[in-house]
């Protein structure tokens, strides 16, 4: 029972490290946000022809790093215009009252997806530096507003929400399928114990995938859906398995003593990234399996890594700081440099790449509450996710 316990715990600390001792005084910081002066940013002036999508608009173009709104000399003047339900056309000039440079009609399946997508190809036509858009994401999240915890999928922006479990029970880490079908997470529905479901992401139906003695948790489909990685604990210590996209055909990849979590494919689905104690610390190993190999990062903590698949060298993952705060880092695999992204006032954990390689969903944390939030990882910028108020976490990103 101990040996079990310890096992459990290890799984829960290892996706949502305890809270920070510090938190900024009500009305100081509001959670989720830091405000950087990038002068390299591009300037833009951001209007649409109503105010649902107008709001949008400059919501999303204030949350990315490399763009500032300006409304009085602007190095684009970017316009959007509802052309019909589910249509919108972005026209893009050069300054204000200037030169067109682009315009596109773009569809979605509703007025918000045909304007996100729209902004991304604003992104693309502007950003100068050949940064593929991020604003169509897809979140898989878990929300604490309603009880113990459910899995709710939206856009970026927490719009068109759709809860996708009614367990009223503790669930963690939902991840997306690659193809964005279906969602796959750990929940204490009915046995109390944790084991691993799908869900379909139109229809919310469920699928149990594992269901095994011991904690079941951390699962995360690969690259190409065919196989799942997962963490285990039925066979002793948590070890890391990988199973085909059904639960079947079980086999472990790992064997020793030290527990291990947040098992992560590699864009081509070649190597495992892992979480492994003592510390906890990243490790890398052939999917197959073999000896891992600990990456060399200079923190005496790394847990909860994300590999970009845009940046293919690129891992982004939680550290504890000085003063026993949790903030991202970032490690380049072929140049062997770790950096540290946020630097806030507030403990930041849990991050998931967006589609651009720059960008990531992280969660914003303090002692009371939690918050999604988007942080640019070359300036540091943070902005909040606010809809759900203190209730949403664990975010997994996919792009369609």
């Amino acid at each position: 029972m101990q040996h079990l316990l310890r096992i459990c715990l290890f799984a829960l600390v290892a996706l949502v490290p305890v809270y920070a001792q510090t938190r900024a005084k009500a009305g100081e910081v509001k959670l989720g946000e830091v405000k950087v002066a990038v002068d390299a940013a591009v300037a833009v002036r951001v209007t649409a022809s109503n105010a649902e999508l107008q709001t949008l608009a400059l919501m999303a173009f204030s949350s990315h790093g490399g763009f500032r709104i300006e409304g009085s000399r602007p190095q684009f003047d970017i316009k959007f215009t509802a052309v019909a339900p589910t249509q919108v056309r972005v026209d893009i000039l050069s300054g204000l009252g200037g030169a067109l440079k682009a315009s596109q009609v773009v569809t979605g399946s509703t007025p918000r997806q045909a304007l996100l997508r729209a902004a991304d190809f604003a992104v693309e036509k502007t950003n100068g530096v050949g940064l593929r858009g991020f604003f169509t994401a897809r979140l898989a999240f878990v929300s604490q507003r309603g009880g113990r915890g459910e899995v709710l999928v939206s856009d970026l922006y927490l719009g068109e929400a759709k809860q996708l479990t009614h367990d009223n029970a503790l669930v963690l880490t939902p991840r997306w399928a690659p193809d964005g079908s279906r969602v796959i997470f750990t929940s204490y529905f009915r046995s109390g114990a944790p084991d691993i479901f799908t869900a379909d992401a139109a229809t919310g139906r469920r699928e149990t995938i594992v269901s095994l003695r011991g904690t079941n948790t951390g699962a995360r489909f690969s690259p190409n859906g065919q196989q799942i990685a997962m963490t285990l604990s039925g066979s002793g210590s948590p070890e890391i398995f990988v199973a085909n996209a059904q639960g079947k055909q079980i086999a472990a990849r790992t064997r020793s003593d030290s527990a291990k979590s947040s098992p992560c494919w590699s864009p081509d689905g070649s190597q495992i990234l892992f979480v492994m104690e003592p510390g906890p610390q990243l490790y890398v190993m052939p999917a197959s399996g073999g000896a891992p190999r600990r990456l060399s990062l200079g923190y005496s903590y790394a847990a909860e890594p994300d590999w970009s698949r845009t940046k293919r060298n690129l891992i982004v993952f939680t550290v504890r700081v000085a003063g026993g705060r949790y903030q991202i880092a970032t490690h380049d695999l072929a140049t062997g440099q770790t950096k540290q992204v946020s630097k806030a006032s507030f403990d930041a954990v849990e991050p998931s790449w967006l589609a651009d390689g720059r960008h990531i969903v992280y969660t914003a944390r303090d002692r009371t509450s939690t918050q999604l939030a988007i942080l640019d990882t070359e300036t540091g910028k943070s902005t909040s996710l606010s809809s759900f108020g203190a209730a949403a976490l664990q975010a997994s990103v996919w792009t369609p």
